[in-house]
């Protein structure tokens, strides 16, 4: 019995001793600056809203979130930084629906299902398809029709190959049997000015375009969410005109690999906080976004579906690198 008691005992503290190291880092976590990388330009949609999710997790956490700003390559430099990256929790990152696309149309240095720590998904995005207010084009169906007419010459801009906005206006046409002629750009702000500028005819992106369209700059054509905006609830979606396309991309923020579970944790509860915070949710509303919530482990679950689904969305439409 006493042999008994005495194993029990060192079981017991050999136990303590491998779960304190973890309980001091998540206790001392964070004691310096957070780096949360954003891979668009500064002065888009996506910058503004991590912008805000930024200051309040960094209140939460006691230090300061900087955005630091990592545009092009379809919105993939984020996920190639994490790669590099120290998993200790001080660099983080957004990481758009395009990691789950790029790697399927060409090579890449970044394995999504192995790579990354899906720490916690918070919102997504509304996309549309907006023109100048001087175009002729006055509904999506004027915009089928004229590029009928006209193949090959309708041109939209977009925030780069492989993202959303592309994808799905790729996956419009291909079910509209219309070709159109797309233009990238390293994100919204650069895209707005595009179609601001009449550079391009039409521009495919998240709501960066809400205050030139409130303000009768731009005319919006459609949505691709799977339900009317609140904000244009007169606007129809892509679904509902029979073109069977929904995007909504949910993003939040991630790690590299091989982070500690509990700074996982941490991080996890502060950028959850976010979504109760009055500005974060100011924000959202006026691009348009809604809370998509899902915890680690949801979240990484959705990585992997994410991945799978997008390989057969590629080959449908015939982008899928050639081997």
């Amino acid at each position: 019995m006493t042999d008994r008691r005495l194993f029990l005992a060192r079981s017991a503290a050999a136990l303590a001793t491998v779960a304190a190291p973890a309980v001091l880092r998540a206790q001392a976590f964070p004691a310096r600056p957070i780096r949360y990388i954003c891979p668009w330009p500064a002065g888009g949609s996506t910058d503004a809203v991590m912008r805000s999710l930024a200051e309040s997790a960094g209140r939460t956490l006691g230090t300061s979130i900087i955005i630091d700003n990592k545009p092009g390559a379809g919105g993939t430099l984020g996920a190639i930084e994490l790669v590099n990256a120290k998993p200790d929790g001080y660099t983080v990152s957004q990481l758009p629906h395009g990691v789950f696309r790029i790697p399927h149309m060409q090579k890449v240095s970044f394995d999504v299902l192995k790579d990354f720590t899906w720490i916690a998904c918070l919102t997504g995005y509304t996309f549309g398809l907006v023109v100048p207010v001087s175009s002729p084009i006055k509904t999506l169906q004027d915009y089928v029709a004229y590029a009928k007419a006209n193949p090959g010459k309708m041109t939209y801009g977009h925030t780069g190959a492989g993202t959303s906005p592309h994808l799905a206006m790729e996956e419009f046409a291909q079910r509209a049997g219309i070709q159109l002629v797309h233009v990238p750009f390293k994100g919204n702000a650069d895209n707005m000015q595009a179609v601001l500028g009449e550079h391009v005819m039409s521009a495919s992106d998240a709501t960066g375009w809400g205050p030139h369209v409130e303000a009768g700059k731009l005319r919006l054509l459609a949505t691709y969410g799977s339900q009317r905006t609140k904000r244009w609830p007169n606007v129809p979606t892509l679904d509902e005109l029979g073109y069977k396309t929904v995007s909504d991309s949910p993003f939040g923020v991630c790690g590299p690999k091989g982070m500690d579970p509990a700074v996982v944790r941490v991080l996890h509860d502060a950028f959850r906080k976010t979504l109760d915070d009055p500005a974060v949710l100011a924000t959202f509303d006026k691009f348009d976004q809604t809370i998509i919530y899902k915890n680690t482990e949801d979240y990484t679950r959705f990585a992997r579906e994410s991945y799978a689904a997008e390989k057969a969305t590629i080959e449908r439409l015939g982008l899928a690198a050639k081997s």
